[in-house]
Order: C-alpha cells, then sequence, then structure tokens
C-alpha cells in the first residue's frame, strides 16, 4: 500500500500540526494520497490530538477520502483523497481546539468545490497558540481577498480555554482559479485599529488597560487610531478571558495584524503594548505581511495561476514549514530573499490550479 503514497516526515522543520494541515488540504487539491508519519513526534503528547483529528476528519469527509490512521494519539496516517464536494460540513473539537485552525486546513480546500460549501465548527475562539478567530477575519482574509478569494463568517458564541464551546459558521464561494497577487508596497499608514475585550467576571477595566497599552505604541506612528474596548454580552461568551486583537490598514491596502492573550503573570496595559509592538516591527521595516500571516498564504501562493509576491518580516519557522510541504507536493519554487532594510520578499510562479466543476 505505501508505494502509492507520497511520504511526508512529519517531525521535520516546526515539527507540529501545521505539517498536517499543509499536506492533507494540498493532498486534496492536487489529489495525491499521502503517508504522514511521525506526526507530532517532538510535541509532549505526539500525535493526533482531537483539534487535528477534525481537521482529519473534516477533509476526509470533503474529499470522500480512504483513511488509515485517524484517532487520537496516531503517529501515523494514510489519506487517500477522492473528489471535492460542496455542501455543510460539521466540525466540533469538543474542547478548546482552535476554530482558526479547523478554517486553516478545510479553506483552501472548498475554494476548489463544486459549489458554496458552510462550515458548522465548534471549539475554541480565542485560544492560546493559535490565531484568535478575530484575526482570522479581519487580518488573515483581507490579505486572502488579494487572491480574489473569501469567505462570509458568523460567530454565533466564542469558546473558551478550557471549556471551549465556541460556534462558528464560515460559507465560502468557490474560485475558477486564484488570482496572482503582489504584496510588496507598504505605502503610508492609513489607520490602525483593534478590538479589546473582556468576558465573564473580568471587569472591562482590564479591557481598557489593554487598549491603552496598544495606543501608547500606536501613537508613536499615527493619530488615526480606534481601539474599542468592551465586554462580552454573556450570551455570546460564558467563559472568562481577555484578548485584544489589533490591526494596520495602508494607503496601499496592506493589512498587517497582532493579537494576545490576558494572563495572570501580565499586566493588561503589558498585554496591549505587547500585541502592539507585533505590528510595530511591520511598521518600522514597512513590512507588507505580518509574521503570523506570511505561512498562511503560501499555500494560496503555490496554488495561484501567475508569480505572487510579498514583502514581509523575516521568515518564521512556521512559514519554512509550509514552503517545504508546498514545493514537495505541488512542485512549485519559492524563492526568498533577505532585503537589506530587514525584510524578505517571497516569491512563487504558482502552478495554476483550475477549479473544472464551476
Amino acid at each position: 500500500m505505501s508505494n502509492q503514497y507520497f511520504k511526508i516526515d512529519g517531525s521535520v522543520l516546526e515539527g507540529g500540526g501545521q505539517i498536517l494541515r499543509n499536506a492533507l488540504s494540498l493532498s486534496c487539491l492536487l489529489k495525491i494520497p499521502v503517508h504522514i508519519f511521525n506526526i507530532r513526534a517532538s510535541r509532549p503528547k505526539p500525535g493526533l490530538a482531537a483539534q487535528h483529528l477534525k481537521g482529519v476528519q473534516l477533509l476526509k469527509e470533503i474529499s470522500n477520502a480512504r483513511v488509515q490512521g485517524d484517532h487520537l494519539g496516531s503517529t501515523e496516517l494514510h489519506f487517500h483523497p477522492q473528489h471535492i464536494k460542496n455542501g455543510i460540513f460539521y466540525g466540533d473539537t469538543q474542547t478548546a481546539g482552535s476554530i482558526a485552525l479547523l478554517i486553516q486546513v478545510a479553506l483552501p480546500v472548498l475554494l476548489f468545490a463544486n459549489g458554496e460549501s458552510t462550515l458548522d465548527l465548534k471549539g475554541g475562539t480565542n485560544a492560546a497558540m493559535a490565531p484568535q478567530i478575530d484575526y482570522i477575519t479581519e487580518i488573515f482574509r483581507a490579505n486572502l481577498e488579494k487572491f480574489h478569494a473569501t469567505f462570509d463568517f458568523d460567530l454565533l458564541k466564542r469558546g473558551y480555554f478550557p471549556k471551549g464551546g465556541g460556534h462558528c459558521r464560515i460559507i465560502i464561494k468557490p474560485v475558477r482559479h486564484l488570482i496572482p497577487c503582489s504584496i510588496t508596497d507598504f505605502g503610508q499608514i492609513d489607520k490602525l485599529f483593534g478590538w479589546s475585550f473582556v468576558s465573564g467576571v473580568l471587569p472591562v477595566k482590564v479591557a481598557n488597560e489593554m487598549a491603552d497599552g496598544a495606543k501608547r505604541i500606536f501613537s508613536n506612528y499615527s493619530q488615526s487610531i480606534n481601539v474599542e474596548a468592551y465586554k462580552e454580552d454573556p450570551k455570546i461568551a460564558d467563559g472568562n478571558c481577555s484578548g485584544i486583537v489589533l490591526g494596520c490598514e495602508t494607503t496601499t491596502n496592506c493589512v498587517v495584524g497582532g493579537s494576545a492573550l490576558g494572563n495572570r503573570k501580565e499586566k493588561p496595559f503589558d498585554t496591549g503594548r505587547n500585541a502592539a509592538a507585533e505590528i510595530e516591527q511591520c511598521l518600522k521595516l514597512k513590512a507588507c505581511v505580518d509574521s503570523f500571516t506570511q505561512d498562511q498564504l503560501i499555500i494560496f501562493m503555490a496554488l495561484a495561476n501567475g508569480v505572487s509576491r510579498i514583502k514581509t518580516l523575516p521568515i518564521t519557522l512556521h512559514t519554512k514549514t509550509a514552503i517545504h510541504i508546498a514545493e514537495s507536493l505541488a512542485k512549485v519554487k519559492f524563492q526568498v530573499n533577505e532585503n537589506n532594510d530587514g525584510t524578505c520578499t517571497i516569491e512563487c510562479s504558482g502552478i495554476g490550479l483550475k477549479n473544472s466543476t464551476i
């Protein structure tokens, strides 16, 4: 059996769930059976956790795949996709596992389905070690739209660690192909914005302090600052959490972001300041793509119909991992150039994947 499968070592580079997500997405899109081994081998608890398993199960249903090894703790997976279909697909991590990471694995695939699809997802909306859902909708989506692809989003309930229970619906319209894009001209700062929130027993004062911390950084760069501080409605969020999601939009429509979750070991003012400092790196270097979006764009660059370029902060290990998987499965070549100003330019001539079903 294994001779039919493209082998992927899940322990290389980042060595975590990203290898699994990118490999499975490309497997479905390119109809390449994959055998992924050493899954999350370097993690304290190796193998598939609930969130990773739900991602596998989502793509199994979306692509009518034949799968072996899809169980909790599995360190080896055989995944043989068939045809991508549209529909309503449900995913529930039953933990605070990240909804954003479920979107990350399924979205590229459903963009090439034969009709509109809905992802009905439950889990964590604002969780550590993953993008907050607000970052996905306000920062990542703005960058995705440069490839002429997008999604609609409905937040029904927020879910926090440890209970989870968040609920989102994502509606995805398919594309014929992805348009290549060049995100290399920073322009000038147009506006700095964001949302600072608390929920549960936490007082709104905490949200205000996080917003103040962000504004302290932002005030060095612009007077056009709008960071909204608020307390979540208990009907939307019944757990205790605090966090902040920030963005910068420029005159050339670059959108970069930063975010943080509050924690007991850090003053709220410092939490807000640290989130803004992530954006400040982009402002200082005039980087058009931030550190947390850069790796998420790699798969779309590989699939686009032509040459895409992004000017970004120094590439992360996650981005190196995404490039490795894209080059291995899609047979594309990425060029990473280190610029004199401290930024990097990432370039790829995509394969021009076409959706023949619409």
